[in-house]
């Protein structure tokens, strides 16, 4: 990898909806700006700032936002992130997260029956929830997304399409450090590497088979958004995962 193309995971941990949740957007940099995939939750935007600074970067480097899928930990912090940049940012997401990135369609998170599961909640916690359910963050998709996409940044980018967790979820491949972005496709717990939970996927059995997919690729490092870095033998993990 050349010196000039960089690849960062970043760190976000706060204290959200009665828990400290931890998740990993991550950066891309060459010489012609940086990259970011994932905008965090709705409010992040100072923890966003921060951790761009220790990767020795800044919102004035920004020039695109890759988002993965429509949740609200991948798409919440992207109205405030393009209002504080003062030039224009491109925003990739696939054809089918789209509608819900722009807030033409409610997310798949938030339906009626999540809604009415709140009743349960604490008035504390379940209030400002609502309130996001309601009126949710939205923002413009400037460009789309389609599996096998290349993409130039930080030397190149490989566009993998990774439906399950959501019907347009995206994970992406970094060939030059054989690194794989795997957003919720896959999640660390407890040290090992898992698919997405099947409570937390439209279709499960889809989100398998987009694992099987990733298994193809010749990957060391596996980035995920929920758990952060993969510490094991990221190849011969996910031929198990693929064998499920």
């Amino acid at each position: 990898m050349q010196a000039t193309h960089r690849l960062t995971m970043l760190t976000l941990t706060a204290h959200l909806l009665g828990e400290e949740r931890t998740i990993h957007p991550v950066l891309l940099q060459d010489q012609h700006g940086a990259v970011l995939i994932d905008a965090g939750y709705p409010g992040q935007l100072p923890l966003l700032t921060s951790a761009l600074q220790g990767a020795n970067a800044a919102l004035t480097n920004l020039t695109t936002i890759i988002v993965t899928h429509q949740d609200i930990d991948h798409i919440g912090g992207l109205p405030e992130l393009l209002q504080a940049v003062s030039h224009p940012v491109e925003v990739l997401a696939h054809e089918l997260e789209k509608p819900f990135i722009q807030g033409e369609q409610r997310l798949l998170k938030f339906s009626g029956e999540a809604m009415a599961q709140l009743d349960s909640w604490p008035p504390a916690l379940s209030a400002p929830l609502k309130r996001l359910i309601e009126n949710p963050p939205k923002a413009q998709v400037t460009g789309l997304l389609h599996d096998l996409d290349t993409l130039p940044y930080a030397g190149g980018l490989t566009v993998i399409a990774t439906p399950g967790h959501t019907p347009g979820h995206l994970s992406l491949y970094h060939p030059a450090t054989k690194t794989l972005i795997a957003a919720d496709a896959l999640v660390v717990e407890d040290g090992e590497l898992q698919i997405s939970s099947q409570a937390l996927c439209a279709d499960y059995a889809e989100a398998v088979q987009s694992v099987r997919k990733l298994a193809a690729y010749e990957i060391e490092t596996i980035l995920c958004y929920h758990g952060g870095r993969y510490e094991g033998d990221a190849a011969k993990r996910l031929r198990e995962l693929a064998a499920i």
